[in-house]
C-alpha cells in the first residue's frame, strides 16, 4: 500500500462514536454529558484508555486539557495536533466535539495499524468546557490555553448550584500539573461536522474552511410607558414594542446589505408587563450581528449604532445598547488550509469552501498556532439537539481528510 492509498477504518470510528454516546445517552437517541460532571468523568476516562491502549502517551493541564502523543522519529518538533471537545449540551447529539477526538483517534489507530512513523509527533486532545452549557465562559480551557482569559477566572466559575470549575475538577481528578499554554503545537486540526445546512444543501462531501466568522453581542433596552390598550390613542402611545420591532427588523436589514456573511439575530426579547392589554413599557433583547470581514463586522456595527441613534431622536424613547461580547473574525492558517484542500483533492471527495458561523476550539488554537479546520454534513443541518446525525460515509471521509492533512504536516519516515 502506498501512502496516497492509506485509509481509516471508518467502521472502527463509527463504532467508537457509539459506544461513547453511551455515556449519558438520553432517550431521543441524543447525549447529555455536562462538563466536569460524572458522566463526564466516564467518558475522558474511556477516551483516555483508548489513548493508552493506542500506545499515547498523556499529559493533562491545570484546566483538563488532555493531550495524548504518539511519539514521532523527532521529538523535539512541536506535535502535529488534533482533536475537539467531548462535553455536550443538555440536549446534545452524538457528533459535535466528539467526531473530532474520535477522528484524531483513528488517525493514530491506522498509523499504528501500518507501522508508520512519522518525523513530528502526533497528538489528539480533548479541551475543557467547549460548550459552556454548565459554566461560562464557554472554549473555557482552549481559552485559558492561549491566554485569552486566566485560569483563576477559570476555577472562579459556578453552575447554577454554586460549584467552582476547580471544585468540580479536582473531584473527578482531571486537576493536572501542567501549566496551561505550555503545551507546544506545530499545528492543530479540528474535523467537525458543520453544524449548518451549506453543504447538505450543495450536496458536498468535505467543507474546507478558510474561517471562522467574528462575532458582536448586544443587549438592548427601549424604554417606554405602559398604559391601558384601549383608552390611549395610538399617536399618543409610548410603545416601547413598536420602537423594539423596528431595531430588530434593521438588524436583519444589516445583515442582509453584507452577504454572503452578514449576519442579524434577535434571539432573546422580555416584554414588561407582558400583559395582552397593556402597551409595553420596557422592553429587552439580543442582538447578534456576525460577519468573517472584521472591517464589515465593523461596519455593521456602526450603522446599527446610528441607526438607534436615529430611532432614539425620533421617537423620545429612552434606548441603551450595550456590547456584552465580541470576538473577531478568525482566519486559518493558509498552509493548514491548504493541507485540507490538498488533502481533499488528493482522495477525490466533492468539497467547497465553508465559512463557519459557530465558535470552535480552533478559533484559540489559532492564536498560539497554525490551525484549520474540517467540515462534513450534518443531517438538515441540525446540531446542538438529540436528533443531531450524520452519514457514515462522510464521517469516514472527513477521519481520511484528516488523517493525510495531518501526515503533510508531520511528514512520513520513509521505510
Amino acid at each position: 500500500m502506498t501512502t496516497n492509498e492509506l485509509r481509516i477504518d471508518g467502521k472502527r470510528l463509527w463504532q467508537s462514536l457509539m459506544e461513547l454516546a453511551r455515556i449519558g445517552a438520553t432517550p431521543k437517541g441524543g447525549v447529555k454529558r455536562l462538563t466536569l460532571t460524572d458522566l463526564d468523568r466516564q467518558g475522558r476516562d474511556l477516551v483516555v484508555g483508548w489513548g493508552k491502549q493506542a500506545g499515547l502517551t498523556v499529559t493533562i493541564d491545570k484546566i483538563g486539557n488532555v493531550f495524548m502523543r504518539r511519539a514521532g522519529a523527532n521529538n523535539s518538533l512541536p506535535p502535529i495536533v488534533s482533536g475537539s471537545h467531548i462535553d455536550t449540551q443538555p440536549t446534545g447529539g452524538k457528533f459535535d466535539g466528539n467526531y473530532g477526538v474520535l477522528a484524531a483517534l483513528e488517525v493514530v489507530r491506522t498509523l499504528n495499524d501500518h507501522n508508520i512513523q512519522t518525523e513530528a509527533p502526533l497528538e489528539m486532545a480533548f479541551w475543557t468546557n467547549e460548550e459552556g452549557s454548565r459554566f461560562v465562559p464557554v472554549m473555557m480551557g482552549s481559552g485559558v490555553f492561549c491566554g485569552a482569559f486566566s485560569l483563576e477566572t477559570a476555577y472562579a466559575a459556578k453552575d447554577v448550584d454554586g460549584k467552582t470549575v476547580a471544585e468540580e475538577l479536582a473531584r473527578i481528578g482531571y486537576m493536572g500539573d501542567e501549566e496551561p499554554g505550555r503545551h507546544p503545537i506545530g499545528a492543530y486540526f479540528e474535523l467537525h461536522i458543520e453544524q449548518g445546512p451549506v453543504l447538505e444543501d450543495a450536496d458536498k462531501v468535505i467543507g474546507v474552511v478558510p474561517a471562522v466568522m467574528g462575532l458582536s453581542w448586544y443587549d438592548c433596552i427601549v424604554t417606554g410607558m405602559e398604559a391601558h390598550a384601549g383608552p390611549t390613542p395610538m399617536g399618543l402611545r409610548k410603545d416601547a414594542m413598536q420602537v423594539s420591532t423596528r431595531i430588530m427588523q434593521e438588524v436583519v436589514n444589516i445583515a442582509n446589505r453584507y452577504p454572503p456573511y452578514g449576519r442579524g439575530t434577535v434571539g432573546f426579547v422580555q416584554v414588561f408587563p407582558n400583559s395582552r392589554n397593556v402597551i409595553p413599557g420596557e422592553v429587552k433583547f439580543s442582538i447578534d450581528l456576525r460577519n468573517v470581514n472584521e472591517e464589515l463586522l465593523t461596519t455593521m456595527h456602526q450603522e446599527m449604532l446610528a441607526f438607534i441613534e436615529k430611532t432614539r431622536v425620533e421617537t423620545r424613547l429612552g434606548i441603551s445598547i450595550e456590547r456584552v461580547s465580541y470576538y473577531p473574525p478568525c482566519p486559518f492558517h493558509p498552509d493548514c488550509v491548504d493541507a485540507v484542500r490538498r488533502a481533499t483533492a488528493k482522495l477525490g471527495y466533492s468539497n467547497m469552501d465553508v465559512v463557519s458561523g459557530a465558535g470552535h476550539d480552533a478559533i484559540y488554537a489559532a492564536r498560539v498556532a497554525p490551525a484549520g479546520m474540517i467540515f462534513v454534513p450534518c443531517k438538515d443541518g441540525i446540531s446542538h439537539n438529540e436528533i443531531e446525525d450524520a452519514k457514515p460515509e462522510h464521517i469516514e471521509a472527513g477521519g481520511n481528510v484528516l488523517l493525510h492533512a495531518m501526515l503533510e504536516r508531520a511528514r512520513i519516515v520513509a521505510a
